[in-house]
């Protein structure tokens, strides 16, 4: 894991823009035959030019902008045995708290607001859940090896998702248990972990879950709500054995869906859970309107000894182009509190599919790199 010695780096958080022919084919294929070849030809191209333009605008840590995949959690299901199809509509409701003060609100916008729809096929845990997608990730490994060709980035990641999020969007009709069924999740993860440490790179697990419940389960009170997050952040850390923190960084957002937000639980009330993850790096969203004020969190918690914070630095609420200014603000105050050292420059999450224009999220994250050299300028001068 890199840490910032003599500059604040900077890294994002995961999706980066898809190209609008690959978009289409990657939708045109579940309804309509389509020649494979050439979408993974178009995929490796794809990648190969979202790593060239990061390296070229300064990102220091950069990913594959998960091209690949058709959202970060749904790319599963082509990656697990034990799951079939259904025709039953299933909506993990991560706005459930916000839903009943706003209803007329979502009613015309849709459960995430007006981010992405959900996805159109639900797949339910019909048998034991096994990983079958070793050919996939060995793809993914290959055409990010390939990518960086003749480049050179200080450090490059893969991001994958966690089992408490998964379980979050894959109906259980097998396991006796919501422990038995996030640690058989955590079981299959753990070859997708494995492999991309394997192949040297840092691995980001990618888990609103730890947040978001709070939401998907609109009835717990908070004591409920802990003892479910603590158990999935057991089965996490299952899904991470024998895999050095330092090659591991957790990314955790509120869902991320464009709405209120209101009901979002604050930092306070689980950041001791989010700190019992075995990793090196802490990314967690910091720049929206609901969850900016929570660098105070930080002046009474601090980071345990040799981990990293990456606060997110620009956002996906707005198609707004942060200031570099306000993002070396926000980098400094973080830096001052837990030494700029510890902190990485990030986003609040992807931005790729959740801002509104794909030259706009460029713009956000080439705003994060020029704010993150204003903060390196003033906290080592």
């Amino acid at each position: 894991m890199q840490r910032s010695t003599d500059h604040i780096l900077v890294t994002h958080q995961g999706t980066l823009p898809r190209p609008d022919d690959l978009k289409a084919m990657m939708g045109a294929r579940s309804r309509e035959p389509y020649d494979a070849s050439v979408l993974a030809a178009r995929i490796r191209e794809s990648v190969a030019d979202a790593v060239r333009h990061e390296i070229e605008i300064g990102i220091d840590t950069v990913n594959d902008g998960e091209l690949s995949k058709t959202s970060f959690s749904d790319y599963v299901s082509d990656r697990f045995g034990g799951i079939e199809p259904t025709d039953h509509p299933y909506v993990s409701p991560i706005s459930g708290r916000d839903i009943r003060d706003f209803p007329e609100y979502f009613a015309a916008a849709g459960p995430l607001g007006r981010s992405p729809g959900l996805r159109r096929v639900v797949f339910s845990c019909a048998g034991p859940v096994t990983y079958v997608g070793q050919s996939a990730v060995e793809t993914d490994i290959a055409n990010f090896r390939a990518a960086l060709q003749g480049r050179s980035a200080n450090e490059v990641y893969l991001p994958a998702v966690a089992p408490g999020s998964i379980e979050h969007w894959l109906k259980n009709a097998y396991y006796r248990s919501d422990e038995e069924y996030l640690y058989a999740i955590a079981d299959a993860m753990h070859e997708e972990y494995r492999a991309i440490v394997d192949a040297g790179f840092v691995l980001q697990i990618d888990d609103p879950d730890l947040a978001d419940g709070w939401q998907v389960h609109p009835d717990l009170d908070l004591a409920g709500y802990r003892k479910v997050a603590e158990m999935r952040t057991a089965a996490l850390n299952h899904a991470l054995r024998g895999i050095p923190e330092d090659r591991v960084r957790l990314h955790m957002c509120w869902g991320s869906y464009h709405g209120p937000h209101r009901h979002d639980l604050p930092l306070e009330h689980f950041v001791d859970i989010v700190l019992q993850a075995h990793v090196g790096a802490y990314s967690i969203e910091s720049s929206n309107p609901r969850h900016e004020h929570e660098w105070r969190v930080w002046e009474d918690v601090g980071l345990p000894e040799g981990k990293v914070l990456i606060p997110g630095a620009v956002g996906h609420f707005s198609d707004f182009v942060e200031h570099p200014r306000l993002v070396a603000d926000r980098l400094v105050r973080y830096a001052k509190i837990l030494g700029r050292e510890n902190i990485i420059a990030g986003t609040d999450c992807g931005l790729g599919t959740r801002v509104g224009e794909a030259r706009i999220c460029w713009a956000k994250l080439e705003a994060l790199v020029e704010g993150a050299r204003l903060a390196s300028q003033e906290l080592w001068s």
